[in-house]
């Protein structure tokens, strides 16, 4: 049976979102020159790419980007049966005393994000933890959550949310919801980062 596809954001409603959380960043730090970016991986390293090149026009400031892999942080790691395939963390900056952004592309149950926090204090202690995500869909597992949202969509808990991204599926960027009924292809409990990412 065919899922149906809802196009939620096309291009440019990304690209002005993406506007929007990197002014209201700026706002809310006074600034860039504290600022440090780190993205989630996959798709949360190329927003954050995104919006430091944002910014860097805005400011004349390049702010530093690393990226983050939360796969053996998770909680749920030594639950499953299919063991992650872990990629690879790079964060070549010092975040002692700086605000991180930490950027991601769906946020959902939160518990992508709290196994972030926990690795990030394993690289120092900033000044602040901000959140930055393109797409809020609700159903939180735990009390998160982000200072700067792209879009909020209301989700039941078995749809998936897909961002892509062009320099990733090499396409134009989107937004869409899959809705239809569970089965191995539609798993919003999947940590993989199309959409059922937790």
């Amino acid at each position: 049976m065919s899922n149906k596809h809802d196009l939620i954001l096309n291009e440019k409603k990304v690209s002005r979102a993406l506007m929007r959380i990197a002014h209201e960043i700026l706002e809310h730090n006074s600034g860039a020159e504290s600022l440090v970016f780190i993205g989630i991986v996959t798709r949360g390293v190329y927003l954050a790419q995104r919006l430091a090149g944002i910014i860097e026009d805005i400011e004349g400031i390049k702010v530093p980007v690393g990226l983050m892999d939360i796969s053996l942080y998770r909680d749920d790691v030594h639950s499953k049966l299919d063991q992650p395939i872990i990629q690879r963390t790079e964060i070549m900056f010092d975040v002692v005393d700086r605000n991180v952004i930490l950027i991601d592309d769906v946020l959902f149950t939160g518990r992508t994000i709290r196994a972030a926090l926990n690795q990030i204090n394993d690289f120092g202690r900033p000044r602040t933890i901000q959140l930055a995500v393109l797409v809020d869909r609700g159903h939180r597992e735990l009390p998160i959550k982000a200072d700067y949202v792209g879009s909020n969509i209301p989700t039941s808990r078995t749809d998936r949310v897909v961002l892509e991204v062009g320099e990733k599926e090499g396409s134009t960027d989107r937004v869409y919801v899959i809705k239809g009924p569970l089965d191995e292809d539609n798993d919003p409990n999947s940590t993989e980062a199309k959409g059922g990412k937790q």
